[in-house]
């Protein structure tokens, strides 16, 4: 991925050196014309083009941004009903990713988002232990977990 970015950014500064511009537009202009000649030639050159990485760390952000959004509403929800109709529990969440870091994050993920908390981690790190403000499902809360934020950090990590 190095040597992607380091060749993206020489075909911009040639593309500078060839227009005879050295403006922060020319170099713009010149990235893109690099992003997309490593697109073309993704198949001859055998490598995965690194600014998919870039697009699906920022749908991760959106998706993190989103699902704080839904959950800072079911908070609110939750503490403005006159009744608390709350139900707490702490559920065991098994985790198909490798890395520690992927792991991390993860975790991460879960308890900056309203109404979780991971609380501990199994010895192997292959399984979380998740308190939830309100849970009606456990399968329901695993299944979310695991195609929002698991998949999406699996996007940017594979």
């Amino acid at each position: 991925m190095a040597l992607q970015i380091l060749l993206n950014l020489s075909i911009a500064l040639i593309w500078m050196l060839l227009t005879s511009q050295f403006t922060f537009s020319s170099f713009l202009i010149g990235y893109v014309i690099g992003v997309l000649l490593l697109y073309l030639f993704r198949r001859f050159l055998q490598f995965d083009i690194y600014f998919s990485k870039i697009i699906a760390f920022a749908k991760l952000v959106i998706l993190f941004l989103k699902e704080m959004v839904i959950a800072n509403i079911d908070v609110a929800r939750i503490i403005i009903t006159p009744r608390l109709k709350m139900n707490p529990g702490i559920i065991a969440y098994p985790t198909e990713l490798k890395s520690g870091l992927e792991v991390t994050l993860l975790a991460s993920l879960i308890t900056l988002t309203p109404g979780t908390l991971v609380m501990a981690f199994s010895d192997d790190q292959k399984t979380l232990y998740i308190h939830t403000l309100d849970i009606d499902s456990k399968e329901a809360v695993i299944a979310g977990i695991k195609s929002t934020f698991e998949k999406g950090i699996l996007e940017v990590t594979e």
